[in-house]
């Protein structure tokens, strides 16, 4: 075995093997107790022989703060059955020497431009080690990347939108990888979704016209009254994040005074976010005179109640929105900008 007998602060990115050198292997058990946020659980490692069944190894890395006892049995070549037992401790971790992921989820049922989002509680070191265990199936088999936008948080996008229908699933299997500077993953994690509709907005703001798209072709012509030109609505794509009704908009939310010719406070029927600014496509019936004729609004997209309701009954969060028209770039990371650069720059955003 590769961990010698009451050994203590084994790493644990160890992977355990067992090997049998004059003889086979019939049966491995590894099982351990670690101490988790002040509670003793319970688990067991699972492993995999060879062919040969002379060597065992290993499926899952260690637990932190935990002992664990592996018992061998094996046949030696003159057919006696033999058993061993080791036992070892875990490296001690303490909660800051562990990094905790957790996907964000847009729901269930997505738009076709929905990213996966992972997101540490602590920065991570070693992006490329991280990586190396992040995996993302789906059943169009489409090809994506990975893209780290920081320390903190890191996106898998495929090359072109979802195909509508299709399941996707996303794993971190980071429990007890190493992050760098002695730190490692506190567990492993999975989440999954299904692409609805392809439902993709295209908002002119030259023209006031917005076109939407439901899988492929022309669905509606929507007239729009966006930012007007001291606050101009974000030129770029993004994707809907939030889908809210009988939604309070008010100045603050903006960075603008409560009170004065600025300030506001209005109630939108329809409500999708598409910056994590504050900027909306929403059902704005007290800028109606201004639809399809004038940008007039603090930077979101306004159009009637009506087409407002059409929208929000077919979108879904994830579902991408591209503004044109303004002068205004959309900032990286104001939203969800994945589809923002082409494919090659945003595969350049990848450790590996």
């Amino acid at each position: 075995m590769n961990v010698p007998k009451h050994a203590d602060q084994v790493k644990v990115n160890k992977v355990i093997k067992v090997t049998a050198t004059n003889g086979t292997l019939s049966k491995i058990a590894v099982k351990g107790k670690y101490v988790d946020h002040g509670v003793t659980k319970e688990t067991t490692i699972d492993g995999t022989l060879d062919e040969s069944r002379t060597t065992w190894k290993a499926s899952e890395l260690l637990e932190p703060n935990g002992r664990y006892t592996v018992t061998a049995t094996g046949v030696n070549a003159d057919g006696q059955s033999r058993t061993t037992t080791t036992k070892f401790e875990s490296q001690a971790l303490t909660l800051d020497q562990q990094i905790y992921p957790a996907f964000v989820s847009l729901g269930k049922k997505v738009g076709v431009g929905a990213p996966v989002v992972l997101r540490f509680d602590r920065p991570v070191k070693d992006r490329a080690e991280f990586e190396r265990h992040l995996r993302v199936t789906s059943t169009s088999h489409q090809k994506g990347s990975w893209h780290w936008y920081s320390d903190t948080e890191v996106h898998w996008r495929p090359a072109h939108y979802w195909k509508p229908g299709t399941r996707v699933t996303a794993t971190a299997e980071l429990n007890s990888v190493p992050a760098g500077s002695g730190e490692y993953g506190q567990r492993s994690t999975s989440t999954s979704f299904t692409v609805g509709d392809s439902v993709i907005t295209k908002v002119n703001l030259k023209t006031d016209v917005a076109k939407v798209y439901v899988n492929g072709h022309k669905a509606r012509k929507i007239f729009v009254s966006g930012g007007k030109p001291s606050t101009p609505t974000s030129s770029g794509t993004s994707l809907i994040t939030q889908k809210l009704t009988d939604y309070v908009m008010t100045s603050e939310m903006i960075g603008l005074p409560k009170s004065g010719p600025e300030s506001y406070r209005l109630l939108a029927a329809y409500a999708m976010r598409i910056t994590t600014s504050g900027q909306f496509l929403h059902s704005a019936p007290w800028n109606t005179p201004y639809f399809g004729r004038v940008n007039a609004s603090h930077g979101c997209v306004g159009m009637s109640v009506e087409d407002s309701r059409w929208l929000f009954e077919r979108a879904l969060p994830g579902s991408p929105v591209t503004v044109t028209g303004t002068d205004r770039p959309l900032e990286t990371g104001n939203g969800l900008t994945d589809w923002n650069v082409d494919f090659k720059t945003y595969a350049e955003g990848s450790a590996l």
